[in-house]
């Protein structure tokens, strides 16, 4: 998950903050172009406001700029973006600092998503170890970059230091939130993946159970993560040759997350895709077809 400093937004400019919270908004409606033009246009504004002296809100405008790029697949912009922020963080901050450590993170993901996994991971490490060093070892800022770190072991096909990081993430979630956190449903998530990819396919619906239930905990039933989990049970299901029930847990979800994020959302294809192949499988090749078409 890609993240802004934490002082993003709420800095020293009030309009900075309104124009951030309208690119937010239209990121989550899919509308990434726009969300990128609002955020270039910040990002001249305060330029022109501060000129060439290093701000933490110019610092942090470049970050929301990476991170529109990033979810645009303009990768090597996103990460000249975040090299630029990662020069200003250090300048105001130096090398130890959560901000530092956030725009690493960011960083690490490009170059996962350049085929430089392994850099990546080491640079997740090390924004990690910042992040120990700034807050301890049992904070909540410590869990997200864990998850993320999870994510990408799973990525290079390391289950197991995959499962390591969740597993820690998630004994970090419940010691500071007993009244439980959409942040232990992405760990709960996150296990029932290694177990997917092991083939343990029984532990695997177990443990997006557990996700699916804690989802609807602390985001509610018709929450994209919801409708998110339930995909990935219908996945499983159909590893089982379990067609029917796969089929119907796909319809499921699939209508939880129209009705999430709307139709036209980039997250709609992935599950339309899958049940597609669903319907395929079970001989269903008219219904296959609508799914791809759509």
């Amino acid at each position: 998950t890609l993240r802004l400093p934490p002082g993003a937004g709420g800095g020293g400019s009030e309009e900075f903050g309104l124009v951030s919270l309208l690119a937010v908004v239209y990121g989550k409606q899919g509308r990434l172009d726009d969300a990128l033009r609002v955020h270039r246009r910040s990002l001249r504004e305060l330029r022109r406001v501060h000129g060439d002296e290093h701000h933490e809100d110019v610092a942090t405008a470049l970050t929301t700029v990476g991170i529109s790029l990033y979810n645009m697949g303009q990768y090597a912009e996103a990460m000249a973006k975040y090299e630029e922020a990662h020069e200003m963080f250090v300048g105001l901050h130096g090398e130890e600092h959560e901000d530092v450590a956030e725009v690493l993170g960011n960083m690490a993901l490009v170059l996962g998503n350049q085929g430089r996994g392994a850099e990546g991971l080491a640079m997740q490490e090390k924004a990690l170890d910042i992040k120990r060093r700034t807050f301890g070892s049992d904070d909540r800022d410590i869990a997200q970059p864990l998850l993320s770190l999870g994510k990408s072991y799973v990525n290079q096909g390391m289950l197991d230091e995959a499962l390591a990081r969740y597993e820690e993430g998630l004994g970090i979630v419940r010691r500071i939130h007993p009244e439980r956190n959409v942040t232990e449903g992405c760990c709960l998530e996150g296990i029932g993946h290694i177990y997917h990819g092991q083939r343990r396919f029984e532990d695997a619906l177990a443990w997006y159970g557990k996700a699916h239930r804690m989802y609807r905990k602390t985001v509610g039933p018709e929450s994209e993560d919801v409708g998110r989990v339930v995909c990935n049970i219908a996945r499983v299901l159909s590893r089982q040759g379990k067609r029917d029930d796969s089929n119907e847990k796909f319809e499921e979800g699939l209508a939880i997350i129209r009705r999430a994020v709307g139709d036209e959302h980039p997250q709609v294809a992935d599950p339309l895709y899958s049940l597609a192949e669903c319907k395929e499988e079970a001989g269903d090749l008219e219904g296959a077809i609508v799914c791809l078409r759509e």
